[in-house]
């Protein structure tokens, strides 16, 4: 006679890792599109004739409003890594999501594709914190610039300063899709939907 098979376990996540990821989803969507309608304003590459980007994928509708969503968001975004930071911290939870010399052994060693899965997951997951690091650095210089005259100096000047910054964008919407998408392969749509609800 067979025993009934266990029902699968649906994966959990702490309530601070849901509220996490839904802020940096949303902030992230406001810095993305305000960010877009401000670089139209004067694009980064080719000066005013540069290449623009489409209103629908842009948010503020002009400089100043575009301005005011992407620092709100800004603030938004930097303070909910603060407070994630401090929380993986007190939690300890670091132990477990940034990369370890376990984890370079597995890439060299491991057959196991889920064993390589969570190592690759730790090493994106730890490459991401110096790019968004840099994204705020050169977005309070260029906020700020008068205040902060030394994080213009660090990237030579105004332009490259900029173009740093705008660099920053592609690298995080990378790592958000490598992210969800070793998520899908370590737990599926079950482990990526208990990342938000």
């Amino acid at each position: 006679m067979n025993s009934p098979a266990k029902p699968r376990k649906l994966p959990t996540q702490a309530i601070a890792a849901k509220i996490f990821h839904s802020i940096n989803i949303i902030s992230l969507f406001l810095m993305l599109t305000s960010g877009l309608q401000i670089y139209n304003a004067n694009p980064v590459f080719g000066g005013r004739a540069g290449l623009h980007i489409l209103p629908i994928f842009t948010l503020g509708g002009w400089l100043a409003g575009s301005r005011h969503w992407h620092f709100a968001a800004m603030w938004i975004f930097s303070l909910n890594l603060l407070f994630y930071g401090i929380y993986i911290l007190i939690t300890r939870r670091w132990r477990h999501r940034f990369v370890g010399s376990n984890d370079i052994k597995a890439l060299q060693k491991t057959q196991n594709p889920k064993r390589l899965t969570y190592a690759w997951h730790r090493i994106i997951y730890t490459s991401i914190i110096p790019i968004l690091l840099l994204a705020i650095l050169t977005g309070i210089g260029m906020y700020k610039p008068a205040q902060f005259p030394w994080i213009v100096d660090m990237f030579g000047d105004w332009q490259a300063l900029r173009i740093v910054h705008f660099a920053s964008v592609p690298l995080v919407v990378i790592f958000v899709i490598i992210h969800w998408r070793l998520g899908q392969n370590a737990g599926g749509e079950e482990l990526t939907a208990s990342m938000f609800w």
